[in-house]
């Protein structure tokens, strides 16, 4: 019956999905046929063999090492702060994208990234049928996370046009950033976390064809190269990738703080009207019959959907803190559905990044298409989150 419920809920998501689609004469299914089938190979492959956690982690471990070379810059200048067994969320997961960003750029320089773009962009374009760029964004999600993966194609989203680039702001919904993904780690179980990396990188694929379906012609379909007027020397293309870095870190950091503090402002007003009454707690009641659809008893489901309650209202770092207290009770099928839920960025601040990111490196009337459809991009991070929880939850009882 559970199992059943499971296979149910991918329906439903997908059947939501479509029916708020603005153009749904346009869904290609045969691409949405195509990702479902190499999520399902790519879920048995991780969760059933050694081979594929193993190769994961190998690129995980090159992550991390960008990871440790920002975290030796942000110790030079903050030493005290970076020798604290607990580091703030500013320096762990904000800082870094300074010199994340500058080493991207760096390959960007010498054409090695718009090799690689065209290279894997090709291969996922035509297994899914999608444009390269697209295709390639999402790969790149899996460990650089939004804000840094939208900054590394930051000269190729300048050249599209905005239903185009609204696709992009729709997908960035569902990343993490390879900078805290040690932080998921020490609080639940890493085969979770590694399986929802690339189910939410194909799912945002998924979604947003379905969502915002887009015909990108053949011309269209290629990587922005900026031309020898346009390139500048070496040192200046690096000193200004740092001076991008730094003014996205201050944006998203207003966004982050911003959104944190009108849900508490929200909470406190709800909690007038009716006392102990939190956004977190009216979420749980209006997600409780999609996570009864990830295959859970009525114990567990109340559970989950107010642990998606917290994630939207908040993060998934407060969610995942609560999980790990209670995980040691909970059954593996339910482990591996919540913990691949909360895997990704899908919450209320993460509009403000996005529209903070897009802000920063785009001029005010492009940035604007995303705050124009911020419903779609919610619905967008909560469709991929459940699907990637769904799909896992067919292969863990």
């Amino acid at each position: 019956m559970y199992f059943l419920l499971n296979i149910l809920g991918v329906l439903v998501v997908m059947g939501i999905v479509y029916l708020c689609s603005p153009n749904r004469k346009n869904v290609k299914w045969k691409i949405i046929l195509t990702l479902l089938g190499i999520e399902l190979i790519i879920t048995w492959f991780m969760l059933s063999t050694t081979i594929g956690t193993w190769v994961i982690k190998q690129i995980a471990t090159f992550f991390t090492w960008l990871i440790a070379c920002a975290n030796e810059g942000i110790s030079f200048v903050f030493p005290s702060v970076m020798a604290n067994e607990q580091v703030d969320f500013f320096f762990s997961a904000l800082m870094p994208i300074i010199f994340i960003i500058t080493f991207f750029d760096i390959l960007s320089y010498f054409g090695i990234l718009t090799w690689i773009i065209d290279k894997v962009g090709w291969l996922i374009s035509k297994v899914s049928g999608l444009p390269k760029l697209e295709s390639f964004f999402s790969i790149q999600m899996m460990f650089l996370g939004n804000t840094e993966a939208l900054a590394v194609i930051r000269m190729q989203l300048s050249s599209l046009k905005d239903k185009r680039l609204l696709t992009f702001g729709i997908m960035s919904m569902s990343s993490i950033s390879g900078s805290i993904i040690g932080a998921y780690l020490s609080m639940v179980p890493a085969e979770f976390v590694f399986v929802a990396i690339p189910l939410n990188c194909l799912n945002a694929l998924l979604i947003a064809n379905m969502l915002n379906p887009v015909t990108v012609s053949k011309e269209e379909d290629v990587v922005y190269i900026p031309t020898k007027e346009e390139r500048k020397d070496f040192f200046s293309t690096i000193s200004n990738s740092m001076l991008v870095g730094v003014k996205m870190v201050i944006v998203i950091m207003a966004m982050v703080i911003g959104y944190v503090a009108l849900t508490a402002s929200l909470n406190g007003i709800l909690g007038l009207a009716v006392d102990g009454l939190t956004i977190q707690k009216i979420f749980s009641v209006i997600f409780s019959p999609f996570a009864f659809l990830f295959g859970l008893n009525w114990e567990d489901t109340m559970y989950v959907a107010q642990l998606m309650g917290i994630k939207l209202a908040t993060n998934e770092f407060v969610a995942l803190l609560d999980l790990k207290t209670q995980i040691s009770g909970l059954a593996p099928h339910t482990v591996a559905v919540a913990v691949t839920y909360l895997t990704s960025f899908a919450n209320f601040s993460t509009v403000g990044m996005i529209y903070g990111t897009f802000n920063s490196i785009l001029d005010e009337e492009k940035s604007n298409i995303i705050g124009r459809n911020v419903w779609k991009l919610l619905l967008s991070g909560m469709a991929v989150s459940m699907l990637s929880a769904m799909i896992v939850g067919l292969f863990v009882w």
